[in-house]
């Protein structure tokens, strides 16, 4: 008999409906069979909790896992290297050392070569800003 013939008859069969004393008595060896809830406790709270998210998440994922799948192993891949990262720049921080003072004497002499080349004679001089008055009206506003 081929597979096509049996999946054909069993689709001509009728199902039958449990008899009630049946249905009766297996559901109340199954509720008996269930701990009784813990009054207080969390965990019978979390459990529906975790049942229906994990129905609403497959009900959401199932349309293409193949790519949910790939999605969460591309995740995996890029924490993996920002963590592998994340070490060598710490690492190369703790190294770095400041510059010398002839270093800096020369970025002094390079600034202040830019400034000339540029036309600005004052570069050399810090710009000294004389203190500007407080304004009255700012403080009105204020206490307004």
């Amino acid at each position: 008999m081929k597979t096509d013939d049996f999946e054909k008859r069993l689709q001509r069969q009728h199902l039958r409906e449990i008899p009630a004393g049946w249905r009766r008595e297996i559901l109340a060896r199954a509720c008996q069979a269930l701990p009784a809830p813990v009054p207080g406790h969390h965990a019978s709270r979390v459990i529906p909790f975790l049942s229906s998210l994990n129905q609403q998440l497959s009900t959401l994922l199932w349309p293409h896992p193949r790519a949910w799948a790939g999605l969460a192993a591309a995740w995996v891949v890029i924490l993996a290297a920002n963590v592998a990262c994340r070490d060598d720049a710490t690492a190369a921080a703790r190294r770095v050392v400041p510059p010398s003072p002839q270093i800096r004497e020369m970025l002094r002499e390079q600034e202040q070569l830019l400034a000339e080349l540029c036309g600005s004679p004052a570069a050399d001089r810090p710009k000294v800003l004389p203190p500007r008055p407080q304004s009255l009206y700012r403080n009105e506003s204020f206490n307004a």
